[in-house]
């Protein structure tokens, strides 16, 4: 059976960047459970899964575009640190949830100078080239359920 739209795959792979650190990996664990087609992977990676079977093994290279997106400048804001209210010391790497007119963001402190504080919103892999070394363990056809669900259950797989 090939991957494609509303199948169940299992790969095992390493995620690097261009400096060629590992940023992820499924070594060690369960290898990675998803259904094809639904958005439960970045869109280059799915597209270049598409068509292969058990037993495949590829390399993949996701640009930005069809990763977590460019970098938006946008997302990069300076705000007073009284903003961060209830926080007694507000430090460089520190994660918060934002509320914006969209909805909730996830931002990191990325410079305190003084009484102001940058946060990024970006995705910390925006704007970057994704390396991939993907083995293909299993593909099966979805259950029904996780057809309603959206998402592959079990080993590896959203769960529920």
């Amino acid at each position: 059976m090939q991957i494609a739209d509303n199948v169940v795959a299992s790969i095992n792979y390493t995620l690097k960047n261009a400096s060629g650190e590992v940023i992820d990996s499924s070594a060690g664990g369960e290898p990675l459970t998803y259904i094809q087609g639904v958005g439960n992977l970045i869109p280059g990676l799915e597209k270049e899964l598409a068509g292969k079977q058990t037993g495949d093994s590829l390399q993949v290279t996701v640009a930005p575009e069809d990763g977590y997106g460019p970098l938006q400048d946008a997302l990069i804001q300076t705000v007073p640190k009284d903003a961060f209210d209830g926080v007694e010391e507000v430090s460089v790497g520190m994660r918060f949830e934002a509320q914006t007119a969209e909805g909730g963001v996830s931002v990191v402190v990325t410079d305190v100078s003084g009484d102001q504080v940058t946060v990024d919103g970006n995705h910390p892999l925006a704007g970057q080239d994704l390396f991939f070394d993907v083995e293909i363990v299993e593909v099966r056809a979805a259950t029904d359920e996780e057809q309603a669900h959206g998402h592959a259950h079990g080993a590896g797989g959203c769960g529920h």
